[in-house]
């Protein structure tokens, strides 16, 4: 896991080591609103951002009858709204969510909580990064190290054009894509670049000597690995789309671009697999 060739590198993204893992499941696809909405049915469970009454949602996802004036602190472009959560994306006055689209505005807890419900985990940042590798590999993304641009190459659900005023959705989504579209990786996984964040089990460890290193790691105490960028990843402003970038989000975080996806322990049938082998 990791990289010798990092970007962010107040992010840890190096050095580039060794884990030793043990046989493991993961989904194909982050958890979708049709399988989170049989959760929330059988238990009655309540999202944290149902429970807050608001969430955070992309300014561009706002329908043009909602107004609202408050935006997170050095990030404008999300903005409070009342009512916005897994059911309805974009706030009450949105669309309701699409049964095939990753569910969103899930906190660290709400994924917690499904993965227990179906007798499953979350994965460590190291099982998550094997896994989009899909094989391959020292490579960059889950297809490999061409990187994705706004006209011909667009592998995965980021964003084109000029954040985070103009997408061109030259890859056919302004917005979350089906959980299962575009192609998968080697092993069959769909979403480990773009889409939606996945929440990881792994706390957030940031190691710097530096004054700046040693400020971020203190800003970012207690919050939670987050994976594979989102739709609203773009080389300009944001590139941890890659599978060795990093960052983290406060547990109870709640925006229209966090989802996340299962793992499990691998049964003992798989688990007699060699331990570098997904099963």
């Amino acid at each position: 896991m990791g990289t010798n060739r990092p970007v962010i590198k107040l992010d840890g993204e190096a050095p580039q080591r060794r884990v030793k893992l043990k046989p493991f499941l993961l989904g194909q696809t982050p958890v979708s609103n049709a399988e989170f909405a049989d959760f929330a049915e059988q238990t009655g469970y309540v999202t944290e951002a149902e429970g807050f009454g608001w969430s955070f949602v992309f300014h561009l996802q706002l329908p043009t009858t909602q107004t609202t004036l408050q935006g997170a602190a050095g990030a404008q472009w999300w903005r409070r709204v009342d009512g916005a959560n897994w059911r309805r994306p974009a706030g009450p006055l949105g669309a309701e969510s699409l049964p095939d689209h990753p569910a969103v505005h899930l906190s660290w807890t709400d994924a917690q909580a499904y993965c227990a419900w179906v007798g499953g985990r979350l994965p460590r940042e190291a099982e998550w990064e094997h896994a989009a590798r899909g094989g391959l590999g020292d490579v960059t993304y889950p297809w490999g190290d061409a990187p994705p641009d706004d006209r011909e190459h667009l592998p995965c659900n980021i964003w084109q054009g000029d954040f985070p005023t103009q997408n061109t959705a030259a890859d056919g989504y302004a917005f979350t894509s089906p959980a299962r579209s575009f192609a998968p990786n080697g092993y069959g996984l769909y979403g480990m670049a773009g889409n939606v964040w996945d929440w990881t089990a792994d706390l957030l460890r940031l190691k710097s000597l530096s004054k700046a290193g040693k400020a971020h790691a203190a800003a970012m105490r207690g919050y939670r690995v987050i994976k594979g960028g989102s739709f609203l990843c773009h080389a300009s402003y944001y590139t941890r789309y890659r599978i060795a970038a990093r960052t983290g989000n406060s547990p109870e975080s709640t925006t229209s671009h966090m989802g996340f996806r299962i793992a499990f322990d691998a049964p003992a049938a798989c688990a007699s697999q060699p331990s570098d082998e997904p099963s």
